[in-house]
């Protein structure tokens, strides 16, 4: 076509949109605006899937969520629906072709991906509410098809790694501008800034966890010597932003992870012995077993509640007696515990938590937040979630989880092809660290913005394992291909 028809096609197509839009909009008719970008996004999704996969990575810090109470549903807008297309994608591909990486299958974190997977729908099955646990198991599935399975192929190419770390971070701290600005508003007092987060977060503690999970890549990265001077300035900026945000969001747990990640990057950079860090354990673990009584009583003293005062705050920490959040989140232990001794192999089912906890609180452990209605969260802890809702075999493989996505990052940092990976592995395995030490106290992987960090992140240690480990050569990589 000559490029002058194409030029007039583009012009007459341009105001029949613009006349139609605006004879929908005197009806009332929003929608029909977003017709454009639904076109884009369609063609993205057939013939540039890698950029489109790109593009939700930097929008999931902008997305909210949307409740259809008639439906009785909730989702996070815009990117949602997308990940379920892509991940629907990937299984009917999966379905047709019959093949996938078997590298990539027979790499350990994918055969416990796949057996938590398995485990989780056995367990949906078994579920005290079927249609809560098959809403739950489907969410999970399809963010890890899409952030683990799918990107994974797409960091056979290193420099997506690098790509998805910086446009994650780059919408992150768009979202860490806009809260503190809203924040300082109301003089960055606590309370505030335990709402102040929303609609991007749920709560201070969702969105520390995501900036504390993040901010050790960022860090790494503004050290790296073989950046350009624009690059190192820009993961300072990062850095700082997501210091900041943490530090404001007053979140304990974020607190104490940051410093046990610190801790742990000194360890590996300084080639610590494992057998004195080992020991050292064994001998504090031993300290407070002997010691458990003293310790208890010690921490029964501490009367210090949560407070803007950021000294007292900190000191609240250890309050297990007064403070309301701290005794709230043991009787949400508690209740777990209970939970899994009535059903200790299968569990209540998954997402069942929040629905069936209340009958096994008892009074000796309510506080003044205590709730029977499942309106302010879940078990609080990454471990003690799935056990109470898929029995000891889903707390055993979200541990073995943990622990082998630790030691692949640890592998990573000593082997992987080139100093740049070695580099980003360290930073992925120290943000792992702040999120496993943050599960403890709490757990964010029903949420968009933590679960795409992690898998990903996840995607990116098993790539650099397979694909981009010293003892791999291009022959080899090849072999493995399809």
């Amino acid at each position: 076509m000559p490029d002058n028809k194409k030029i007039k096609l583009f012009y007459a197509a341009t105001l029949t949109f613009i006349a139609l839009n605006a004879a929908f909009i005197t009806m009332e008719l929003y929608w029909f605006m977003a017709l454009p970008m639904a076109l884009l996004v369609t063609m993205m999704f057939f013939f540039s899937l890698d950029k489109l996969l790109l593009a939700i990575v930097f929008i999931t810090p902008f997305t909210f969520k949307y409740r259809h109470e008639g439906m009785g549903f909730t989702i996070d807008l815009p990117t949602e629906p997308i990940i379920v297309a892509i991940a629907g994608l990937f299984i009917l591909k999966l379905i047709y072709e019959q093949r996938y990486d078997k590298a990539l299958l027979k790499h350990p974190l994918s055969v416990l991906i796949i057996l938590n997977l398995l485990w989780m729908f056995i367990t949906t099955v078994s579920s005290e509410l079927h249609v809560v646990s098959f809403k739950y198991f489907i969410s999970r599935l399809w963010f890890v098809i899409t952030f683990y399975f799918v990107l994974i192929q797409m960091f056979r190419q290193p420099e997506k790694i690098r790509t998805f770390l910086w446009l994650f971070g780059a919408g992150l701290s768009i979202v860490i501008v806009y809260i503190t600005i809203a924040h300082s508003a109301h003089g960055f007092e606590r309370i505030a800034g335990t709402w102040i987060v929303r609609p991007f977060f749920n709560d201070h503690t969702n969105y520390s966890a995501v900036l504390a999970l993040i901010a050790p890549v960022f860090m790494i990265m503004a050290f790296f010597r073989n950046y350009s001077w624009p690059q190192k300035k820009s993961a300072i900026l990062f850095f700082v932003l997501f210091l900041m945000g943490i530090f404001l969001s007053y979140s304990r747990a974020s607190w104490l992870s940051i410093v046990i990640a610190f801790a742990a990057f000194l360890i590996l950079v300084w080639k610590i012995n494992f057998r004195l860090i080992l020991a050292s354990v064994i001998l504090l673990v031993g300290t407070i077993f002997l010691f458990q009584n003293q310790i208890l009583m010690e921490l029964e003293r501490n009367t210090q509640d949560s407070s803007g005062d950021i000294s007292e705050h900190i000191q609240s920490i250890t309050n297990i007696t007064s403070d309301a959040s701290n005794v709230e989140r043991i009787n949400r232990w508690r209740s777990a515990y209970r939970m899994f001794e009535e059903r200790p192999v299968l569990g209540w089912g998954p997402g069942t938590y929040q629905f069936v906890y209340a009958p096994f609180q008892l009074s000796e452990d309510r506080t003044i937040i205590t709730t029977n209605f499942g309106d302010l969260g879940n078990a609080h802890s990454e471990y003690l979630g799935p056990l109470s809702e898929s029995g000891m075999p889903g707390m055993v493989l979200f541990i073995l989880l943990a622990l082998v996505t630790l030691r692949t990052g640890v592998k990573n940092y000593k082997n992987a092809a080139t100093r740049e990976l070695r580099w980003i592995s360290l930073g992925l395995t120290l943000g792992f660290i702040t999120y496993f030490i943050h599960g403890f106290l709490n757990n964010f992987l029903d949420t968009d913005k933590a679960s795409v960090l992690f898998w990903g992140f996840m995607a990116a240690l098993t790539a650099i394992d397979v694909y981009h480990s010293k003892t791999k050569v291009p022959s080899e990589i090849k072999k493995t291909a399809h």
